[in-house]
């Protein structure tokens, strides 16, 4: 069973999933990826007395390259990524902020749901301007930052996590151009062994016109 969403980007930036429920493993600040549930995206709508089709509140963070015009290869070493998060997302100086259009509006889609063995997932993905945020080179193919991945499996960054699960996978494809997020329960939901087939292979979603 799974739920999604699709959303008009106006205040838009990225990605992993918080849960007050569920404290799951925990790292640097700047060591994260975090996308708000969707009662709690909601919530927000409701707070800020818009209409949900509207100026909508999003909470999430990625990792990317530390250093600007890096790509995505380029800044798997230790301390060369770090963590970019949407203005409602940002929770530490040490993490940098995704500019409100690094989607492309109306190119996103939340999902969640249980996955091949009934564990919980989130996840978003769709197309993204990436031009606006100068950590990236647009014409590079991209690539893959995992929890659970990388040297005798402890993430690419070593030792990142998303807030309030056991594991995530996430694609940054610049020349896409796109991105997807998937928080996970169960590492069977959450491949890290094809990071180089490309978003729609690793997280089945919408990806809009960056297919």
């Amino acid at each position: 069973m799974s739920s999604f969403h699709k959303f008009p980007i106006y205040a838009l930036a990225l990605l992993s999933v918080t849960s007050s429920s569920y404290a799951g493993p925990s790292a640097a600040p700047d060591n994260i990826v975090d996308v708000t549930s969707v009662d709690k995206f909601w919530y927000a709508c409701h707070l800020s007395h818009s209409s949900p089709r509207h100026h909508l509140i999003q909470q999430f963070s990625l990792i990317v390259p530390r250093t600007a015009h890096t790509s995505i290869g380029d800044s798997e070493h230790p301390g060369g990524m770090q963590t970019y998060c949407s203005p409602h997302g940002h929770t530490d100086p040490e993490q940098g902020y995704l500019p409100a259009d690094f989607w492309q509006e109306g190119q996103v889609e939340f999902k969640s749901g249980t996955g091949k063995n009934g564990k919980r997932y989130t996840q978003l993905t769709g197309c993204i301007n990436s031009s606006e945020l100068d950590r990236l080179i647009p014409s590079d193919a991209g690539g893959q930052y995992d929890s659970s991945g990388g040297y005798n499996g402890q993430g690419n960054p070593q030792g990142s996590v998303c807030l309030g699960y056991n594991h995530y996978v996430e694609l940054v494809e610049p020349r896409g151009p796109r991105a997807c997020i998937r928080c996970c329960d169960d590492p069977a939901d959450c491949p890290t062994n094809k990071d180089t087939a490309g978003c729609p292979r690793v997280i089945e979603g919408d990806y809009f016109n960056c297919a």
